[in-house]
């Protein structure tokens, strides 16, 4: 009794696909990901804005335990990082 594995002829029905082309990639990944990431951007931006009105106020900064400079440098970092 042979089996399909057992004669080298039947492998030759198995054929190996090749690799699909880069420029193929589904662009709708890319399209997703970046409108998950919009609400996340449009957060930090109202966040970062919140930061810059409370770079004046002393006592506030020294609730957050924060420099008035450490506080510009996050509030002017862009928002998407």
């Amino acid at each position: 009794m042979s089996t399909p594995f057992s004669s080298t002829h039947s492998l030759s029905l198995y054929r190996h696909r090749p690799p699909a082309p880069r420029y193929q990639s589904n662009s709708w990944l890319g399209w997703t990901a970046l409108l998950n990431e919009l609400p996340h951007w449009s957060e930090r931006s109202r966040q970062r804005a919140a930061l810059r009105n409370l770079a004046d106020d002393q006592h506030l900064l020294d609730d957050l335990g924060l420099t008035r400079q450490q506080l510009m440098d996050e509030a002017n970092k862009p928002f998407w990082r």
